[in-house]
């Protein structure tokens, strides 16, 4: 018997990249604990905020349509181009080591590239769908011609 996938509730809690920007922000958490409280409140209380609205956008869009969806994605993404900028304040300052700042690089690097795949995944099959669609409706238009014979639903008569 084949083993089911134990779906949730909440689709987006399914996605693998929701799970690594959640993975992202809790690492980030761990290395904030050391820091003073003038980093926390200079760099890392934004930086956190960045890295929750990767997961927060991922979540929010799933409620919408595909296209809508792609850019909640989108935004996701521009949420890691930030993480990528606080890295770089991160180390430059000396909150971040050579080893945190490679470890957060890969791990963004690795989330753009998984969203970037999610976006094109969902806009071709947006694209591909319109093209269905339209070739659909041209054949409708073009090759079905309308007939007024007695044969055709335009012409039966119903008896009440």
């Amino acid at each position: 018997m084949e083993e089911q996938r134990d779906t949730s509730f909440f689709r987006f809690e399914d996605l693998r990249i929701y799970d690594k920007s959640l993975e992202y922000y809790s690492w980030l958490i761990s290395q904030v604990k050391s820091a003073d409280e003038f980093a926390k409140k200079a760099l890392f209380m934004p930086f956190l905020d960045s890295a929750a609205k990767i997961s927060l956008n991922i979540a929010d869009g799933t409620s919408y349509h595909k296209s809508q969806f792609v850019n909640y994605l989108k935004y996701a993404k521009a949420n890691v181009r930030q993480c990528v900028v606080f890295t770089t304040m991160a180390q430059q300052n000396g909150f971040f080591t050579d080893e945190q700042t490679e470890q957060s690089r890969n791990t963004l690097i690795e989330m753009t590239k998984m969203l970037g795949a999610m976006v094109v995944s969902l806009q071709k099959r947006t694209n591909k769908r319109q093209e269905d669609s339209l070739q659909s409706d041209d054949t409708i238009k073009d090759d079905t011609p309308v007939s007024n014979s007695s044969d055709s639903d335009f012409n039966l008569n119903f008896n009440y």
